[in-house]
């Protein structure tokens, strides 16, 4: 009679070398017990063995096999294999040793491998995945860079174009370098500012060397090139970078930069470098702000108009970045910063203590916590003392009193002033001797 041999206990009993019945057979079992049958004639006439009629009998019903449930190796470990799994960027060989060292199992990388197919497959798709963050007006600027062979003259020119594209309004521009060095990302920053009439409250980048110091993968921690990280504190804007190896993340200037190469320059040839950068500039004005966006349904122009131009900071007057200079210095006993031989006052509360410098269009400007805590009028010459006597306001021997007013800051030889100096015979009695 026709059976299928089981090879394996299962919850019902069977062992190996048992016959599985099908269930039309075990329904006439039932009936001929039924009908005053024993379990030996049964068994001989569906010509089975008699301890698998009793087992059926038993049961009262027909019951599909199932597979043992068997503990296997990597039992419980789950959680960590996905930690792992994703920490290592879907190196299953990587795991297996870690497996060894920090648990002590020793498997096959087939073993590994079988277990973390689902999570290759997460990984895969995420890689594929475009993520679209859609942000506020003038809350975000995406950043990049993209290299490309452009025919200038009679050669083939490699050439680096910088793309800024906003969230809101999805209006790009586009800048061409001949290298992708930190002052071009902040050169193209800075065009795009005034291209736009304003900056953003924060721009989002990729991990360039050039930018990004330091970006750890499992707690998202940023550490920014120091230089870099100043130039945002001067444009006040917070720099944000996207998750380490998902550049795409970004999605809107990842697909500017594609953009860029297949409307504005596919196929192009150009005179000259400053013909190309021609071209871009009227690109952007006829066909990048005008389009149609396939996402917002709207011209980027009209939208950029619309709403989002009075959403970004002003500019302010602030000459370009490189015309700036910051420095980092100590407050003198004097309550004074010193900075190319000359000296400049700041508030006395402050001595001892580290401030920025900031000088730039004959202004200095002084900055504790990124407060502005003292501004002056650069000094001409050298060894010379810009003082605002209200710093010194509230201190021993300050002319200035809460009933006169603060005259504006003046210029001093570098020499102390008398009502600060103490007498020789205050130090000898502190020493207990003579100098």
């Amino acid at each position: 009679m026709d059976g299928t041999e089981t090879t394996f206990r299962s919850s019902e009993g069977f062992v190996r070398g048992d016959t599985m019945l099908a269930p039309e057979q075990v329904t006439v079992m039932m009936r001929l017990q039924q009908l005053g049958w024993g379990t030996k004639r049964i068994a001989r006439e569906l010509g089975c063995d008699r301890k698998t009629v009793k087992r059926y009998l038993r049961q009262g019903a027909w019951q599909a096999y199932r597979q043992p449930q068997r503990s296997r190796a990597l039992d419980g470990l789950e959680v960590w294999l996905a930690e792992r799994f994703r920490r290592h960027r879907g190196n299953a060989d990587v795991v297996r040793q870690e497996l060894a060292t920090e648990h002590g199992i020793t498997v096959s990388l087939r073993t590994v491998e079988r277990a973390v197919v689902g999570l290759r497959r997460e990984l895969a798709a995420e890689a594929r995945a475009t993520v679209r963050f859609e942000t506020p007006p003038g809350r975000q600027l995406q950043i990049d860079f993209g290299a490309t062979g452009v025919v200038i003259g009679e050669e083939v020119v490699r050439v680096h174009l910088f793309v800024a594209t906003l969230g809101y309004s999805r209006r790009n521009f586009v800048a061409v370098f001949r290298h992708e060095r930190q002052t071009t990302w902040m050169t193209g920053l800075e065009r795009a500012f005034a291209h736009f009439a304003g900056v953003p409250r924060e721009v989002l980048m990729d991990n360039a060397r050039a930018l990004v110091t330091r970006h750890d993968r499992e707690t998202r921690e940023v550490t920014f090139n120091e230089r870099f990280h100043a130039f945002a504190r001067y444009w006040k804007f917070k720099p944000q970078a996207c998750a380490p190896y998902r550049a795409r993340t970004k999605g809107k200037d990842e697909n500017g930069v594609g953009y860029v190469k297949k409307n504005a320059l596919a196929g192009r040839r150009f005179a000259s470098w400053e013909a190309l950068e021609a071209h871009l500039v009227a690109w952007m004005r006829d066909i990048a702000d005008v389009r149609i966006h396939g996402t917002t349904g709207e011209r980027p122009i009209d939208r950029f108009t619309r709403i989002e131009a009075a959403s970004l900071q002003p500019l302010e007057g602030r000459p370009p970045y490189h015309q700036v200079r910051e420095l980092r210095r100590k407050v003198h006993a004097e309550a004074t910063v010193e900075i190319d031989t000359n000296q400049y006052s700041v508030p006395w509360r402050l001595i001892g203590t580290s401030v920025t410098v900031e000088m730039s269009a004959g202004m200095v400007r002084v900055f504790q916590a990124g407060v502005e805590v003292a501004r002056h009028e650069q000094a001409n010459g050298r060894r010379q003392r810009v003082l605002d006597p209200g710093h010194l306001a509230g201190i021993v021997g300050s002319r200035v009193g809460t009933h006169h007013p603060v005259p504006p800051s003046r210029v001093e030889p570098a020499v102390p002033e008398p009502e600060l100096l103490r007498p020789l015979t205050e130090y000898e009695a502190v020493i207990g001797g003579g100098w």
